[in-house]
């Protein structure tokens, strides 16, 4: 049988069930409450935030039917032709109901032709036609569409949401997650909802061979490529501490386990900003707290008054500097080990 992936089988059907994007669901409940439903609405924002669901919930939530509701994605359907076609599909009443709703995702991709056509439909719509536009790359999108639509834009899904909603859909799985585990997923699927759910997916996969169904932090940084937390918190106190040997042993041992240097330098990067909001800004410690694990937090805590003023901000400044470079070294570890002896100081 098939196995249902698990951003399709977790995919909200329901405003309630749209996490990370309260500003934009209020909105469209109200205008479904109020019946003061727009012709036409342009959705942006990230991959996996939550687009292409809510366009779905809303046509359910006007009133159309599956047969009415036709889906286009304009990655592969570019051309004047298929617009041309839309147009004069959009003309014919629905099959079942009062509304036809069109969705068109990564209608960015569009071409120039197919955009000038769609806008005269945009313009003078039929009344039983609602148009539903999806975009990754707003700036494609040519302002004569814009101005014709209803724009929302959609954020990136704030980590303590991706982590949650990992151990929820792990333990409906018949999974337990840590949160180390959790937290990892949580950091590198970079706000996406799918990305997470596809990582979860794969490494869930990874473990049904495990007889007591549990998922650790050990898969999952073997997974990710990425270093354990003593290797990260080695590195830390090695700057903290101003050991050369030290911070360049620790960088020497993820190149030799084969680590992805970017991915190293993130985890490195979340502490560090982590130091800084827990030591400036105190009350932020849950929010701070519900993003990590247990073990990390403690660390952060423990160390975040060590750093003279103002030292973690330069160090911060100068490891989000080598994580921006585009790394063209033969030597892939070289970028971060010469941060590092900038940092403390080795480098003169």
């Amino acid at each position: 049988m098939t196995k249902i992936a698990l951003y399709r089988k977790y995919r909200p059907d329901s405003f309630s069930k749209i996490l990370g994007q309260d500003h934009i669901v209020g909105i469209l409940k109200n205008a479904v409450k109020l019946e003061r439903v727009s012709h036409a609405y342009l959705f942006n924002g990230p991959r996996g935030t939550g687009k292409t669901s809510a366009a779905r919930i809303l046509a359910k939530e006007v009133g159309c039917s599956d047969v009415d509701l036709i889906e286009i994605d304009a990655a592969s359907s570019r051309g004047i032709e298929e617009i041309r076609a839309l147009r004069e599909a959009v003309r014919f009443v629905p099959l079942q109901g009062d509304v036809k709703v069109y969705i068109i995702d990564e209608v960015h991709m569009l071409t120039k032709e197919a955009f000038n056509a769609l806008l005269k439909t945009l313009e003078e719509p039929p009344k039983h036609v609602i148009f539903i536009l999806a975009t990754t790359e707003m700036d494609k999108v040519p302002d004569t569409i814009v101005s014709r639509c209803q724009t929302f834009a959609f954020r990136k899904i704030p980590e303590n949401i991706l982590r949650k909603t990992i151990i929820s859909i792990a333990k409906e799985e018949g999974f337990e997650i840590d949160d180390e585990s959790a937290g990892l997923i949580s950091l590198f699927a970079e706000g996406s909802f799918r990305d997470a759910q596809g990582v979860l997916d794969q490494i869930l996969s990874l473990g049904d061979s495990n007889k007591n169904k549990k998922i650790e932090g050990k898969e999952v940084r073997k997974f990710l490529s990425v270093p354990d937390r003593e290797m990260v918190e080695n590195f830390i106190l090695a700057i903290l501490e101003k050991k050369a040997e030290e911070g360049l042993k620790v960088i020497q041992e993820a190149t030799k386990e084969n680590m992805d240097m970017k991915a190293v330098l993130k985890l490195i990067l979340r502490d560090v900003r982590s130091f800084l909001l827990l030591r400036h800004a105190p009350e932020m410690k849950n929010e701070i707290q519900s993003t990590m694990g247990e073990k990390e937090f403690d660390f952060i805590q423990k160390y975040k008054d060590t750093p003279k003023p103002g030292e973690m901000e330069r160090v911060l400044k100068i490891l989000l500097d080598t994580y921006e470079t585009k790394n063209r070294s033969y030597l892939p570890q070289l970028p971060l080990e010469l941060a590092f002896l900038h940092i403390i100081g080795e480098d003169k």
